[in-house]
């Protein structure tokens, strides 16, 4: 599915406001709201991000908008995973990485290496079907990615060059180029990536630390298992983020999962489950750890797991567990230490 973590969008707002912009209007008309993009994992349309910054960049009169967004960015942005890439011996192994948890980060970017003799290309290939104008989106996955290698490099580390599809910019936008990348820049180029020396790959991480990153690598396997994650699993994630806002439905699930509802529904049944199942599990998975919360009263529990009413949630508890929620409530509280 086209889909990205609202995580890709940090920097967004900083950047927006120091341009004086005026983001309501554009967020509008991407199907975006700042509630989305509270949670970091909250998932999103990738065509809507895409037309947010491309429109972004051209109210703002700024055509290095990704650039800017990129350069607010930390490692530390993409999670736990940030502990595991960062302790990596050598370029190569935190490449390998990112590579292997790619689908979790954004499953519309691809890192793909080219082997030209004694350099290499680093590409993040940023794919839609139909394809999509993106500048900004890759200029800001490029940005992300030059960070990235330098945060395992020794200081002083630089990229043989840069390069970039499109022309050479204004004067006045090149100091974001050179600020960022600190690197010879190419422009008018044939590719978008990084040009690095192959020895650059098994050079040695200042930063490492082996036992660091095995500890990670097991915390990481627990909540994120590598390659692609199944349609429910994606819709199981959008449901808890969405949930305490009442917004858990298929249609708003389907849109935040840049689709629409029918397409939904088939692609939940060639995993063999529908999505009413997969609500239910999630508040069931939830209910008692509510109960457990001595600060929330029933009405608060209600909201919590999407009712409107604890009328309509007491009904749900009692046909699911055989009891009242006063009762479940109770059992919880009393097993608790």
């Amino acid at each position: 599915m086209e889909i990205v973590r609202a995580a890709s969008l940090t920097g967004y707002f900083a950047v927006a406001e120091r341009l004086r912009l005026d983001v309501a209007p554009l967020l509008r008309r991407a199907g975006l709201t700042r509630a989305m993009m509270s949670n970091p994992e909250q998932m999103m349309p990738a065509r809507s991000v895409v037309q947010l910054l491309e429109e972004s960049a051209e109210r703002s009169g700024c055509v290095t908008f990704g650039l800017r967004m990129a350069d607010q960015r930390e490692l530390s942005d993409i999670g736990l995973l940030s502990v595991l890439i960062v302790h990596q011996p050598t370029l190569g192994d935190a490449l390998h990485v990112l590579s292997e948890y790619r689908n979790r980060i954004n499953t519309n970017l691809s890192l793909q290496i080219e082997d030209h003799d004694e350099t290499l290309f680093l590409r993040e290939q940023f794919a839609l079907n139909p394809p999509l104008h993106s500048r900004q989106v890759s200029d800001l996955a490029l940005g992300v990615l030059y960070k990235l290698c330098r945060s395992v490099m020794p200081d002083g580390w630089r990229a043989q060059c840069v390069g970039f599809s499109y022309e050479r910019p204004e004067p006045g936008d090149r100091a974001v180029y050179e600020h960022l990348f600190q690197c010879p820049l190419q422009f008018g180029a044939d590719f978008d990536g990084i040009v690095i020396e192959r020895a650059d790959l098994q050079r040695r991480n200042p930063m490492a630390n082996l036992a660091l990153a095995a500890h990670a690598h097991e915390l990481i396997a627990s909540l994120i298992p590598p390659g692609n994650r199944t349609v429910a699993g994606e819709v199981e994630q959008s449901i808890r983020l969405m949930m305490p806002s009442g917004r858990a439905s298929i249609g708003e699930v389907a849109h935040a999962l840049g689709t629409n509802v029918r397409t939904l529904q088939r692609r939940l049944e060639r995993e063999g489950v529908v999505f009413s199942d997969l609500l239910d599990r999630v508040r069931v998975q939830q209910v008692s750890h509510h109960f457990a919360s001595r600060q929330l009263r029933l009405t608060d529990v209600a909201h919590l797991l999407g009712y409107s009413s604890l009328a309509s949630f007491s009904t749900w508890y009692r046909s699911r567990f055989n009891q009242t929620p006063t009762m479940g409530r109770r059992e919880v509280q009393h097993a608790a230490p």
